[in-house]
């Protein structure tokens, strides 16, 4: 309850900073706003041209084409790209705000609404690329892509948990930034990003299905390409968890914040 009330009671001012993040991160550039757009569509040609072109990749149990390679890839990347965003800002939120270490009254738990708003934008702009490159060179995405936004929710939950734990830390532990820098590059390559968890030998699956963006990634996949519906079995045990990890991440966030004052 004390989550949803801090996001209630302070809906205007974390609406307000996420603007004026994904705004400031533009401001001076020619472009402006709109490299938020070029960046996923430069990202999407780029990776589909290594890895359909020069490395002749093809999705296990998919086509031959090019273009759907292209299209099961870019959505996996959208996922972990918004969980790396996410946890990899985390450990400097407090330290890049010690002004509002300062001020009693700031709500400081809110930094981590404003790091998941923004990375949630720029996730918002890279599936209205795919959407596009979907249209253009496929047709209308199957119906059950509107179960997207439940898909995707568990993630958010477990982003926010992570998020709130990994700023703590980064106050007192200021090797955290290194250390998840290099556990999300492991993530990248222990999920089914580039490759279906088909593709690796029986024994080994396990370890991929252990990555908390497996089951997003692969559900997500389901409801935008293939036109499945959701495991809700699977769906709820990751929404528990994921609910377990925000309130705990949570939790650890108020019961340390005392103590950013005297460190920073």
């Amino acid at each position: 309850m004390a989550i949803i009330n801090s996001l209630v009671s302070n809906h205007t001012l974390i609406t307000r900073l996420v603007k004026r993040e994904v705004i400031g991160r533009y401001r001076g550039s020619v472009m402006g706003i709109m490299w938020s757009f070029f960046n996923p569509v430069l990202m999407l040609t780029v990776y589909t041209f290594v890895f359909s072109v020069v490395f002749k990749a093809r999705w296990v149990g998919g086509s031959e084409s090019k273009t759907e390679f292209a299209l099961v890839l870019f959505a996996g990347l959208m996922v972990f790209n918004f969980f790396s965003e996410c946890v990899n800002r985390a450990p400097g939120l407090v330290p890049g705000n010690v002004n509002y270490v300062k001020k009693v009254v700031f709500p400081l738990e809110i930094l981590v609404w404003i790091a998941v708003g923004s990375a949630a934008f720029h996730m918002t702009v890279s599936l209205a690329v795919w959407l596009v490159f979907y249209l253009v060179f496929v047709g209308i995405p199957p119906l059950s892509i509107l179960l997207l936004p439940l898909v995707l929710f568990p993630l958010y939950l477990l982003t926010m948990g992570l998020c709130w734990l990994l700023s703590s830390l980064g106050v007192f532990l200021r090797d955290v930034t290194q250390i998840i820098g290099v556990v999300t590059t492991i993530l990248l390559f222990l999920s089914p990003i580039f490759y279906p968890i088909l593709a690796l030998p029986e024994e080994y699956r396990f370890f991929m299905q252990m990555s908390p963006l497996t089951l997003t990634v692969e559900q997500a996949r389901d409801v935008m390409i293939w036109g499945k519906g959701i495991d809700l079995g699977l769906w709820l045990i990751y929404f528990s968890i994921s609910m377990l990890i925000a309130w705990l991440g949570f939790a650890w966030f108020q019961m340390t914040r005392k103590g950013f004052a005297d460190v920073l």
